[in-house]
């Protein structure tokens, strides 16, 4: 099916408007936008200057999520939430969060006032990736009241906490309670793309999400004993980085056994670092996903065991924390069957699919009946400044959310959970 010339360069448009977000970074020539940083106001500035002429009341809530409301027709019926995440990791591409934020914007510019029969909120979360505080979904923990005192007193790695964090962006702590939603919410979809290749390899554009799988997150810290390279003895050391190297290949292998399964060591961290002095000590971020909740649980389990056993074998003493322990997430039925009837009728063949990275969606169905629409990832490249979109593909993407929104079977009078 053609896609409309308006619509083209609606998707034009968008692509356009994530490459300028791209730009507002902390770091020079690359994509770098964590929490509450100083480029987040001027990426906050830029979408506000989007929304002025839609008409959309505009605000910033207590945890720096950018929150856009337009009223529907009826001022009673209740609301469906389009959104995703302004953050980004270091080195990022233009595309992953943020699409589904300037996406969502684009649909409010497509329906050129139409009042819909419910009200829309376009949200950009401030946080959903974890880089700054090690906790990610910052954001959306506020939407569903899980901000709790516990990641107040976190802190980053110059020593900031969340609390001085939020206090620097002139933003009040204590006001975090009035970011929960409240019994005035049907839903929330989040357009992403896919970061994986499994639309590219059937040849398709959109993808619907079934299920956001588990994820567990763990610090493991190997500590031994630092010392001079040139004069201790090889069955005499402590080497923490040896340790550690030893767990990471065990960690691969244990992962490649398991159909399913993925398992990933990053943000290694060694002391001290030179030439001629062995590792003290190490420390790592562990990674575990898989569909089924038990599969995960057990691996993790497993691994760890392993670390345990590494260390001991070496003499070493082991530290291990939970960051996060999140069960796999079911997409609510109801939205992914309207998605894929809108698919369908932007002349795609949607494919049902299972999400291996973590999105804002899975914290937001916590409280609200939660979709999301995958786009196509060329070479399934994403966390990379090669990430890109095809512009068909956000053509097909607009006229799906059109669809979506103006479905007369959308609203189905189920309101946010309690």
């Amino acid at each position: 099916m053609p896609v409309n010339p308006d619509t083209m360069e609606s998707a034009r448009e968008v692509i356009r408007r994530c490459r300028k977000l791209a730009t507002f970074s902390e770091d020079a020539g690359r994509t770098r936008r964590t929490f509450l940083s100083a480029p987040m106001r001027d990426c906050h500035r830029e979408i506000s200057r989007w929304l002025a002429p839609l008409g959309a009341s505009v605000t910033t809530d207590a945890v720096g999520n950018l929150r856009a409301v337009f009223p529907g027709a009826d001022p009673r019926a209740p609301r469906l939430l389009l959104g995703s995440h302004l953050d980004t990791v270091p080195n990022a591409g233009a595309f992953d969060g943020v699409l589904g934020v300037v996406l969502a914007v684009a649909l409010m510019e497509s329906l050129a006032g139409r009042e819909l029969p419910f009200g829309v909120e376009v949200i950009g979360f401030s946080e959903e990736e974890g880089v700054r505080f090690g906790v990610p979904f910052l954001g959306s923990r506020a939407l569903v009241g899980t901000f709790d005192e516990a990641l107040l007193r976190r802190e980053d790695a110059r020593g900031v906490s969340v609390r001085q964090a939020l206090e620097s962006f002139g933003l009040d702590p204590s006001q975090i309670p009035s970011a929960r939603l409240e019994n005035d919410v049907f839903g929330y979809v989040e357009f992403h793309i896919e970061q994986g290749p499994v639309l590219e390899d059937l040849g398709r554009p959109l993808g619907v999400v079934e299920a956001i799988v588990g994820q567990t997150r763990m610090a493991v810290t190997f500590v031994g004993r630092a010392n001079h390279a040139g004069t201790t003895p090889m069955h005499l050391r402590r080497d923490a980085l040896a340790a550690a190297a030893e767990w990471i290949v065990k960690v691969e292998n244990d992962a490649r056994r398991e159909q399913g399964l993925v398992a990933t060591v990053g943000a290694v961290h060694a002391v001290p670092v030179a030439a001629n002095v062995i590792v003290g000590e190490v420390s790592v971020l562990l990674d575990v996903r898989h569909r089924s909740d038990d599969v995960r649980a057990m691996a993790a389990a497993r691994m760890m065991d392993h670390a345990k056993e590494i260390a001991s074998s070496r003499g070493l003493s082991l530290r291990q924390g939970v960051l996060l322990d999140h069960a796999t997430v079911p997409m609510d039925r109801f939205l992914a069957d309207q998605i894929e009837h809108a698919i369908r009728q932007a002349g795609c063949e949607p494919h049902r699919m299972v999400s291996g990275a973590g999105h804002d969606a899975m914290i937001l169905a916590e409280r609200v009946p939660a979709a999301m629409v995958f786009l196509r990832t060329p070479n399934g490249i994403s966390h990379d400044p090669a990430e890109a979109v095809l512009v068909e593909d956000v053509a097909k993407a607009i006229d799906c959310g059109l669809h979506l929104l103006t479905a007369s079977s959308l609203l189905p009078g189920r309101p946010c959970r309690a």
